[in-house]
């Protein structure tokens, strides 16, 4: 079902449908094409690799696209993605958006609702509104994660990208320690930023004005905090589906350089994935 839609969020696109269909415009195919090596002619496949993963056309494109149609390497993020998932419970586990709530209602994060010029919806941050006795910083985490997801889900965003906006005003030195180095570093990897300190000309030279709201110097209204938390709340089903069901990886090893440094498993290992590699394939 398409959750944005139906529920009345129609400024954000809902997911795509079960049985995939193209829904990009011939300007972002051709776009795709240039710049992701993606070609339209997808094929079907209906063998499924030992890996419990899903493999409708839909999630394995998100893969594909962020890999430039690099098989291999669109298996190794793949890989990766589970692999995150279960190295990582105190963000993955029971994910889905009334656990956050209360990071959405404190403002923390919200999706601006025009996209920019080239077609990319806009991440904002207000990590000032944080304090460490609110809740434990890992919770902005799982928020952040939980709108990545969701803001992936539209073909135009796979095609376009995203862009980030963090305003860090009233952050100190109690938001900026607490996190602690290993999780800074999890974020990092996640998130990446170009800082333009306090000059509002220098964020309009990257982001007009008719997409900022009016408390950044734009003309797209006030800032408006709760049209995202609505949209993501009223999606709870789609994620208890997508992160509260059993792990895909639960009883597969997986060698570490399959994993992270993309080396090739050898035996039984290969075995067990040359499918999903081959999946990958046919979607090409």
């Amino acid at each position: 079902a398409d959750h944005a839609t139906a529920a009345g969020h129609s400024w954000f696109p809902g997911p795509p449908p079960p049985m995939y269909s193209c829904t990009l415009t011939p300007e972002l195919v051709a776009k795709a094409r240039e710049e992701l090596q993606e070609k339209p002619e997808w094929r079907l496949r209906d063998e499924h690799p030992t890996l419990r993963t899903r493999l409708d056309d839909a999630f394995l494109l998100r893969f594909l696209r962020a890999r430039k149609f690099d098989y291999d390497r669109a298996l190794q993020l793949l890989l990766n993605y589970h692999a995150g998932r279960k190295a990582w419970p105190e963000v993955f586990q029971d994910l889905k958006p009334s656990t956050v709530k209360h990071v959405l209602d404190l403002g923390f994060l919200t999706i601006l609702p025009r996209p920019d010029p080239n077609g990319r919806y806009i991440l904002f941050l207000q990590p000032g509104k944080w304090r460490p006795n609110d809740y434990p910083f890992v919770d902005n985490v799982r928020a952040i994660y939980l709108t990545l997801e969701k803001l992936i889900q539209p073909e135009e965003t796979q095609v376009n990208g995203i862009v980030i906006l963090a305003d860090y005003t009233g952050v100190g030195m109690s938001q900026a320690s607490n996190p602690g180095p290993s999780l800074a570093k999890k974020v990092v990897s996640i998130l990446q930023y170009v800082l333009h300190g306090s000059d509002l000309r220098s964020l309009q030279r990257n982001i007009p004005p008719s997409v900022l709201p009016e408390d950044y110097g734009g003309t797209a209204g006030r800032l408006d905090m709760s049209a995202w938390s609505r949209l993501l709340l009223d999606c709870e089903e789609e994620f208890i589906v997508e992160f509260c069901q059993p792990d895909p990886l639960e009883g597969v090893v997986l060698p570490d350089s399959m994993l992270f440094e993309g080396g090739q498993a050898g035996g039984k290992d290969e075995d067990a994935f040359r499918g999903l590699r081959s999946q990958l394939y046919y979607c090409y």
